[in-house]
């Protein structure tokens, strides 16, 4: 088949998945443009690890229909998998083998070989940061190396898509900003990238997100985008002396949508940010808590994700 390099990386059509009377995946539609970084972003047992499963050809669909660069994930999975690439947060890596073993096993694994082989395990040692190093056994690597080295497992045979399921979880926070150079590296070179994860702070650089909340959508589209459709009031954020009495205290007043923790600082959601802000100064003042500021401020995605969230569950709740 040829494929088509006009269209979407990844066309994504009511996909549904179930298992007996469950529904994991719940009619989902998106497209993934050639060279983004695409973030599909929920809560655990929201329905991310089953799409990509059935994006990837794992998963048979229940229903719908699913393309990744051109090709019918259940008609031409195998022709497929051979321009894909995958990395999961448990690290598709044999520990008992060096460095080098493993990238000339998965370089075999891909039919990466001879010259061509040599040339993309140079690119990789350098990439990782690895060069030197192809003798060591990968169970004697720290977290941060054992990251880059999948990484340049899945892209040993120069993939068009690659998958990235959390690829994050677990590292420092150091070698999660030096892996993510390495993920814009490879998208500005036209490497398609849908990552998932649980830091809204990676989540802020994808160029598009979706939101998956129980098997079903419930926003896409970019983060500015995103945080303008639905976040569901203002953010009212609060630095105080004691968060720890604070934040009951907050919630007791039974006026806000959400009251969380942010680091050493408060985010309360209010739908009456200039009617509350005086109020909430005044409740923490008269129990004796000292108020540094209180201010309106623009949400972060992590208060959008929360609010979607919560939208979602009051939503989801009734059908």
């Amino acid at each position: 088949m040829t494929t088509n390099n006009n269209g979407p990386a990844i066309e994504v059509l009511g996909l549904t998945k179930k298992f007996g009377d469950f529904t994991a995946v719940n009619n989902i539609s998106f497209n993934v443009a050639r060279g983004e970084i695409f973030g599909f972003l929920g809560p655990n047992g929201a329905g991310k690890t089953t799409t990509i499963r059935m994006l990837l050809g794992l998963l048979t669909p229940t229903s719908g229909t699913a393309k990744v660069i051109g090709f019918d994930v259940v008609k031409e999975s195998e022709a497929m998998r051979q321009r894909i690439g995958y990395m999961s947060q448990k690290f598709s890596l044999y520990s008992d083998l060096t460095v080098e073993e493993n990238l000339n096993f998965y370089g075999g694994v891909y039919g990466v070989r001879g010259q061509k082989l040599r040339d993309r395990k140079t690119y990789i040692l350098k990439m990782a940061g690895l060069t030197g190093r192809e003798r060591e056994l990968t169970r004697n690597l720290s977290g941060g190396w054992k990251q880059r080295l999948a990484l340049g497992v899945a892209i040993i045979h120069q993939p068009d898509v690659l998958f990235l399921d959390e690829p994050t979880a677990g590292v420092d926070p150091i070698s999660r900003r030096a892996f993510w150079e390495l993920i814009y590296d490879l998208a500005e070179n036209g490497t398609t990238i849908l990552v998932t994860t649980h830091y809204m702070d990676e989540a802020e650089h994808c160029q598009s997100l979706v939101f998956i909340q129980r098997g079903h959508l419930v926003a896409q589209g970019s983060p500015e985008a995103i945080k303008i459709s639905q976040m569901h009031g203002d953010v009212i954020e609060i630095d105080c002396s004691d968060t720890t009495q604070a934040v009951p205290l907050l919630r007791r007043m039974n006026l806000f949508a959400e009251v969380a923790l942010y680091g050493a600082l408060i985010h309360v959601v209010s739908d009456k940010a200039q009617e509350h802000i005086p109020l909430i100064e005044q409740t923490l003042t008269d129990a004796g808590l000292t108020v540094n500021s209180v201010a309106r401020i623009a949400p972060s995605l992590e208060d959008v994700f929360i609010s979607s969230a919560r939208e979602a569950e009051k939503e989801l709740g009734v059908r």
